[in-house]
């Protein structure tokens, strides 16, 4: 209780201050402060997984027989869940270099990005968003949309079924998903959980390494500036993080 009053108090402290007197309006916006910050899991699971639905609809789509789709199968084989929460994945069929994990355990991978990376690469890429996704990275990133948009407007109250989405309120998921930008220290967490998730999973995560010295490569090319900025962001400090996964791989006597 104390903590949604501070959160209210704050939304209107914050309206006052801007010359915002409208009672209606502060009700209004208090409220939908409160809905993103107290947002759960589910509900972002929920509300992520209307995204990629629609995403899925409206993409070109990898069907089981296709090359690209098998060629994932076989790269992601083992990679089962992220906290519980099971792995899908599937391929959109487009020139763009790209690919992002979601909340809701969709993975999705352009074929893009595979055909100028080896599964090596692919899969260091693929470690390294599910990385953001099992620390609630994502999740952060998300409650500033919904803090900062009209997403919440109409979306039903916390103790009601969750809501469908508008058109408008799922492009501004899909915007945040594709487009999120991460601190440094969340970059390097989620660097270390890619790293022990391949491990754990059987895969080498010298693969990250790969995949982050193929995008340096890539850098400057507009069909993956999505992709390289979301995963380097504005830290010039990629070297440091490569040389963080090496010192990892030495001292469990892997090989790069």
């Amino acid at each position: 209780m104390k903590t949604r009053s501070l959160i209210c108090s704050v939304c209107l402290l914050l309206a006052v201050s801007c010359g915002t007197v409208n009672k209606a309006y502060l009700v209004q916006g208090g409220q939908q402060v409160l809905q993103a910050a107290m947002i759960t899991d589910d509900e972002i699971r929920t509300y992520v997984h209307q995204y990629v639905s629609q995403s899925d609809e409206a993409s070109q789509m990898g069907q089981a027989d296709n090359d690209y789709t098998k060629r994932l199968r076989n790269l992601t084989a083992g990679l089962n869940d992220v906290d519980g929460v099971p792995l899908n994945f599937e391929v959109y069929i487009t020139q763009d270099v790209n690919a992002f994990a979601c909340a809701d355990g969709s993975v999705r991978v352009y074929s893009g990005l595979m055909d100028l990376m080896n599964d090596n690469e692919v899969l260091g890429v693929i470690g390294h968003e599910i990385g953001h996704v099992a620390l609630k990275h994502t999740k952060k990133a998300m409650q500033v949309t919904l803090l900062s948009s009209a997403v919440m407007s109409g979306v039903s109250s916390l103790n009601e079924t969750v809501a469908a989405l508008t058109q408008s309120q799922l492009g501004a998921i899909g915007q945040t998903i594709l487009d999120a930008h991460y601190s440094r220290q969340q970059e390097n967490q989620a660097d270390d959980y890619a790293y022990e998730f391949l491990k754990n999973s059987g895969k080498n995560p010298a693969c990250l390494i790969q995949g982050f010295e193929k995008l340096q490569q890539l850098e400057g090319e507009s069909s993956a500036s999505n992709l390289i900025t979301r995963i380097f962001s504005d830290h010039p400090d990629t070297a440091a993080r490569i040389s963080r996964i090496k010192k990892k791989l030495d001292a469990d006597g892997l090989p790069y």
